[in-house]
């Protein structure tokens, strides 16, 4: 996966952190914390603070101590919603606006001339959930000894590898760590600030060696006695991974995070808590340690309707997960005043969410000389009555746009994202008539010059019904047009399948990159074999050097060019501008229609719930809410 150069300009120079430095002064802890102290069971706040913690701006006012704060999650392999609360505590973390990368765990980092070297630096006297110093060491324990073993990991995860090599990670000093690529990664801390970007800082090296062989010469012994197959089964139950529910079942694993578990989530659980860590790392703008609420309950419920009853009545203090449709927004609003929360809308990453990926590879020779003519592209576009689909489908809620990066992306493309988007019918047929489709057949539908009607075989998946609903409204609309749709939905397989062997003339699908468009740029360039489907041979050609597939058009090839010169860029000024190059191409060549973006996805907090970034987005690169730092959250009295 490609990822994005969002935050280059700050990687010249080491970084300073986010907030303001802390200063010389007194800092204060959560009252739950008090009697723990007085009896010698706790070291004085101090001691438990790193020796500069960082200092997080409350977003509206300083919090107040306590409380729980309520959530839900289903029964079945439902553990992100963990990871989403507690958030992704990486080396570096997404600003709440997702437009740059700031730092977290390590407090600097610097870049290489040749881009292929970062150095971070940790924050000095950072403490795990049980008191151990964070340092260097754990970092290496975690990346050599698991990530780079074949025994725990089969292949180093991709972000981790440049040219085929796994990143060489060295230790500098206790606080210091190198990580060297065999080439120019300007896109690694987009990575590091992802939830697949936790590695380095997810195992603790003093409890977690226990299971590993090279620290344990009694391991088979504890193998045998936990009844697994192997060391790494036993590392992933005891210490988890990113993604794993064992992560959040083992209440003794040392964690960085705010919360830490006290129930866990296995077996038959019907909740999982989690209580203040002492020792995180995080104060306010007046001393006081983060978090703020005491502790955090996951009601496990297994069906999505009870989430939403417990939602209306008022017994969730926030929830996104399992309520976010658009269909629970009016019963939602309609029982805010009484239940006392209020209806958020929370804005998704995505660029659209009926993207009509035009296929300029299709088997059809007529249609495809069609596909290729930019008037043909365009008259198809504003045949489009968007504001029907969008009062219909997506009841008012939605927004008529391209494929174009969005107006709060610091890659916004004006041209990209609003292009074509009026409902022009007179054009339309003006453009249509031009390639000589002026003949129609008795049933109105539009002929080519040597015969045969032009029929559009359009794929989607059959689970995506709003998709479906929003292509019913525009075959009707096309049909005036003379253009006939051929609506084809199929279960997720056959939907690939057709897809993969290039047996469509338009595949339905979501158009990623409203928000990360380098992180996913399948809709702006064909790199992506599966995804890529405005000519899934076009990215079969690039894959393959030219050995496979079609030889794509002169743009794309171009923007080809880019999209590997950009990946090897050796400074950030550099990557940017070949990035915003490819951008303005793809918007001149026009090759994918977008309809609607899709409407926010709902979610509620409690009105007493307080600092709740409320412009939070929905991703899984900015796993919501936790880049917003729900440790700020609190309580108001």
């Amino acid at each position: 996966m490609s990822s994005s150069l969002q935050r280059f300009a700050l990687l010249a120079l080491a970084l300073a952190t986010a907030s303001a430095s802390s200063t010389a002064q007194a800092w204060t802890q959560a009252p739950s914390l008090d009697a723990a102290v007085r009896a010698s069971k706790l070291p004085a706040l101090a001691r438990r603070l790193p020796a500069k913690p960082e200092v997080v701006s409350p977003l509206e006012a300083r919090g107040i101590y306590g409380g729980t704060l309520r959530t839900a999650m289903r029964a079945n392999a439902d553990n992100n919603s963990i990871l989403r609360i507690v958030g992704a505590q990486g080396l570096v973390r997404w600003s709440m606006d997702f437009n740059k990368i700031v730092p977290n765990l390590a407090e600097s980092w610097t870049l290489s001339a040749d881009g292929s070297e970062y150095v971070f630096r940790l924050r000095p006297g950072t403490h795990w959930s049980d008191g151990s110093p964070f340092t260097a060491d754990d970092v290496l324990f975690s990346m050599n000894d698991l990530v780079f073993h074949k025994t725990f990991f089969s292949a180093p995860p991709e972000q981790y590898v440049t040219r085929n090599q796994p990143v060489k990670v060295t230790r500098i000093d206790d606080y210091t760590v190198s990580f060297r690529f065999a080439g120019p990664n300007l896109s690694f801390l987009d990575q590091l600030a992802t939830p697949v970007g936790q590695h380095p800082v997810l195992y603790q090296k003093k409890y977690c060696a226990q299971f590993h062989p090279d620290y344990n010469a009694k391991l088979g012994e504890l193998i045998a006695r936990e009844g697994v197959r192997d060391w790494a089964s036993l590392m992933r139950n005891k210490c988890g991974d990113i993604e794993t529910p064992s992560r959040w079942g083992n209440p003794e694993r040392p964690t960085l995070d705010p919360w830490v578990v006290v129930e866990p989530y296995r077996g038959n659980a019907t909740r999982v808590i989690l209580e203040r860590n002492p020792y995180f790392w995080q104060v306010d703008t007046a001393g006081q340690q983060l978090p703020y609420i005491d502790r955090v309950q996951l009601q496990i419920i297994s069906e999505a309707e009870t989430i939403m009853l417990a939602a209306v009545s008022g017994r969730l203090d926030y929830q996104h997960r399992h309520i976010f449709g658009i269909q629970n927004r009016p019963v939602l609003t309609e029982n805010a005043a009484k239940a006392g929360y209020k209806v958020l809308s929370l804005p998704g990453t995505g660029a659209n969410s009926v993207g009509l990926w035009l296929n300029h590879s299709t088997k059809n020779d007529k249609l495809r000389r069609l596909m290729r003519t930019k008037d043909f592209r365009i008259a198809l576009s504003i045949g489009i009555d968007r504001k029907e689909v969008n009062d219909i489908v997506y009841l008012g809620q939605g927004m008529p746009w391209q494929i174009g990066p969005l107006k709060q992306s610091r890659w916004y493309n004006e041209k990209l994202g609003t292009q074509h988007l009026q409902h022009d019918a007179r054009q339309a047929n003006e453009l249509l008539d031009k390639p000589g489709l002026t003949k129609r057949d008795a049933e109105g539908f539009r002929l080519y010059p040597e015969g045969g009607r032009v029929s559009l075989a359009t794929i989607v998946s059959v689970a995506q019904t709003q998709q479906i609903d929003a292509l019913d409204l525009i075959r009707k609309q096309w049909a005036k047009l003379g253009i006939e749709m051929q609506l084809q939905p199929s279960e997720r397989s056959l939907f690939y399948e057709r897809a993969s062997a290039n047996d469509y003339d338009i595949s339905v699908d979501i158009v990623p990159g409203g928000m990360d468009v380098t992180m996913n740029p399948r809709a702006v360039v064909a790199m992506n074999p599966q995804e890529s489907r405005m000519s899934l041979p076009w990215a079969r050609w690039f894959l393959s050097n030219g050995k496979q597939g079609e030889e794509p058009s002169a743009s794309m090839k171009k923007r080809m060019e880019l999209f590997e010169r950009w990946q090897s860029a050796k400074s950030p000024a550099e990557a940017e501008t070949m990035f915003r190059e490819l951008l303005a191409i793809a918007a001149d060549e026009f090759e994918i229609i977008g309809v609607i973006r899709s409407p926010s996805d709902t979610a509620i907090r409690s009105l007493k719930l307080k600092n709740v970034y409320e412009q939070m987005l929905v991703s899984w690169t900015y796993p919501n809410p936790g880049p917003a730092l729900p440790q700020q959250w609190f309580f108001a009295k």
